[in-house]
């Protein structure tokens, strides 16, 4: 029977779930199954979905290629068109063979059967100025998107298709990709950790408004930080003298020291005291009044980032900082993660005093709804919101910051109503 094009749909079982969640391999094998069947590839669009999950269309001249996978499942629905002399055969054989399917079903239509077509004339000529703009130069174009989301809310970043860095450290995966629109990311078990372009939002926000406020900082304590950017920021404070971090996955270390050396930079400053290891029993051990400034750079609380928001930690904090020592801490976001942005104030509230503990408010985009803090606790009289002014603006004229400077000092701390309100700092109306 003649038709127009050969449809497949098939539904690969059995696949390896390592493979299925893996958007840069899912695309590499589609378009590689294209042109084993002999198709001529001109596009690729591909999204990977945090957690899991794939959804990707190559599109070739004679028609496409479609996928979606469930990882969880071991699970992939492929749709393979053609309305070519194409093999489409070809291209199930590649792909069952490479998702390690052991198991599919397949169903085969012809599509757009001829007898039941009536053909209709139309003026070629009119269109043929465009032909030169229609035709494949011989080279494809790649859309591989990175999404980061949860059950609500999603950002997607468009990336080369290369996955620079990926290792499986015993507490997470981490990568690196290249995106079009921030450059090189780290991503931890697919969540934005930094990117090139914004990372100075997070870095200096941790780092400078704390320092400035303390003044002299002469011992300083990162715990996590492992990218880098956050001993960068401190190391450019002519009082320091000693930096300790505590990073507990050495693959963080390694992947940033290859791949973002603008953030990672000062990893080999003599001033630098690197540790691989566990930060909370670190701190638990370590020695009362020690640190004049302790910054807890750590992740969302899972995963080995889980224990850096107990009140047993920050009591341990509070123990190893100087007598008017500051802690400053990664706070979550108000909009994206409200609940565990009161509890670390009110914890940190208990242990320090509530008039001892302020929110610092700042903005970086690609953080879920751009928003984020931290919070910052003070064991001694120093007040954060109090800095030098003139010491701020010399201090942002000498070393070129791109986001801090004496007027944003003064606004993070200044709270949206909303905020006061989560906070309890304002009465909420009935």
């Amino acid at each position: 029977m003649s038709a127009l094009g050969n449809h497949i749909l098939v539904e690969f079982t059995g696949c390896s779930p390592e493979i299925m969640n893996d958007v840069v391999a899912i695309e590499r094998d589609m378009v590689e199954a294209a042109v084993r069947a002999e198709m001529t590839v001109i596009n690729s669009t591909f999204h990977h979905f945090s957690p899991y999950g794939v959804s990707g269309v190559v599109v070739v001249q004679e028609s496409h290629l479609a996928i979606h996978t469930w990882p969880e499942y071991g699970y992939a629905a492929v749709d393979i068109f053609t309305c070519g002399d194409t093999n489409t055969w070809a291209a199930f054989d590649y792909l069952q063979d490479q998702f390690k399917a052991k198991n599919y079903s397949a169903i085969e239509m012809r599509r757009g059967v001829i007898n039941l077509l009536e053909r209709m004339d139309f003026d070629l000529s009119s269109m043929r100025s465009q032909t030169t703009d229609r035709v494949n130069p011989g080279k494809y174009t790649r859309d591989v998107w990175f999404t980061d989301k949860d059950e609500n809310q999603a950002l997607s970043l468009r990336y080369t298709g290369e996955v620079l860095f990926r290792k499986e450290s015993p507490f997470q995966r981490v990568s690196v990709l290249d995106t079009h629109a921030y450059g090189k990311m780290l991503t931890i078990d697919n969540m934005v950790m930094c990117t090139e372009k914004d990372e100075y939002h997070y870095h200096e926000m941790i780092s400078h408004p704390a320092m400035l406020a303390y003044g002299n900082a002469k011992n300083v304590l990162v715990i996590g930080g492992g990218d880098g950017g956050t001993i960068r920021e401190i190391l450019k404070h002519e009082s320091v003298e000693k930096v300790t971090m505590v990073e507990i996955d050495g693959v963080v270390i390694e992947a940033c020291k290859e791949h973002l050396p603008s953030i990672s930079c000062e990893f080999d400053n003599p001033k630098l005291n690197l540790i691989v290891g566990d930060g909370i029993e670190f701190v638990k051990n370590a020695k009362a009044g020690e640190y004049d400034l302790i910054m807890v750079d750590g992740s969302d609380p899972v995963g080995p980032a889980e224990g850096l928001f107990t009140d047993e930690f920050y009591t341990n904090c509070k123990n190893a900082l100087s007598e008017n020592g500051l802690l400053v801490a990664q706070g979550e976001s108000p909009m994206f993660n409200g609940k565990v942005f009161v509890e670390l104030n009110q914890c940190l509230s208990n242990i320090f005093g509530q008039e001892k503990v302020n929110t610092l408010l700042f903005y970086i985009p690609t953080y879920p709804t751009g928003m984020w803090s931290f919070q910052i606790a003070s064991k001694g009289n120093i007040n954060p919101i109090n800095a030098d002014e003139s010491k701020i603006e010399a201090f942002v004229n000498k070393n070129e910051l791109n986001y801090y400077n004496q007027e944003i000092h003064k606004a993070a701390f200044a709270m949206p109503n909303f905020v006061k309100k989560l906070l309890k700092k304002e009465a909420v109306n009935a």
